[in-house]
């Protein structure tokens, strides 16, 4: 696994933002196989066939680009899987606009894409583009797959904040992943399928258990996954980033390649 953290001028933003993006790599056993005696073993090289599928990962509120790899097993299961993975850091804006005037949607929806697919071998095609988070990351990954479904393969959100986004009191429907999820689908959007986890003890359980039913009551293609014995916690979101890329539905040339040796 080819790791880079990068420190990049955002002309959104207006300032330098962190961005960690994961690049799959040839493996110690790939490399050593011919070593081994496997005369089959095709030779190690760093030319990439084909531009790799990719899962831009948000994380929670308090976090910032760091914590995924940090907290939990991403890069290895994004290794095994053969794909590519983009973390930012949101700095606690929940991946849209901010009253102070920073168009982090902007950043998250346009400049992001841009920066990751030109600089590094990541593929641009909706159907080999996927987005998920966890809690805050939730929210921002349901707010940008509903507000631009044709840009994703899938959604994800791990005990995603989707409580009412209210300004004044009064819920916004341009920030209401409820009201999004409504509009897109009533309208007739073809919206990706969802993938929704949460813990049994977490304290946004009920919220997402609601949100899950509404998403039915739409006719959305979700699938809910609720897991006993968590609350809000690592060693949950560390499980499902390997169930949902395990579930996510994968077209590229490297999915039938399977499950790689790490």
């Amino acid at each position: 696994m080819a790791v880079f953290q990068c420190n990049v001028i955002s002309y959104v933003l207006t300032r330098t933002v962190d961005i960690t993006v994961i690049i799959p790599s040839t493996t110690i056993p790939e490399s050593m196989a011919t070593m081994m005696g496997n005369t089959d073993a095709p030779a190690p090289s760093h030319v990439v066939k084909e531009k790799y599928p990719v899962l831009y990962l948000m994380h929670g509120m308090g976090n910032n680009h760091a914590q995924w790899r940090g907290y939990t097993n991403a890069e290895l299961f994004a290794e095994e899987r053969n794909i590519a993975v983009v973390m930012i850091s949101g700095e606690n804006k929940f991946y849209r606009d901010a009253p102070d005037g920073d168009k982090f949607f902007d950043f998250v929806s346009k400049e992001v894409p841009e920066f990751v697919t030109n600089y590094f071998p990541i593929s641009d095609a909706p159907e080999h583009s996927y987005i998920a988070g966890l809690s805050m990351g939730g929210y921002g990954a349901l707010l940008h797959g509903f507000t631009h479904p044709e840009r994703f393969a899938a959604i994800g959100s791990f005990s995603g904040a989707v409580m009412p986004a209210e300004v004044n009191g009064t819920v916004n429907p341009d920030i209401d992943v409820t009201c999004l999820a409504k509009a897109a689908l009533d309208g007739g959007k073809k919206v990706p399928p969802l993938y929704i986890a949460c813990g049994e003890d977490d304290f946004l359980f009920q919220l997402n258990t609601e949100f899950v039913n509404t998403l039915k009551e739409h006719h959305a293609d979700v699938t809910w996954v609720p897991v006993p014995g968590f609350t809000h916690e690592w060693r949950f979101w560390n499980q499902q980033i390997e169930e949902f890329l395990k579930w996510i539905p994968r077209t590229d040339g490297y999915a039938a390649q399977g499950k790689r040796q790490i």
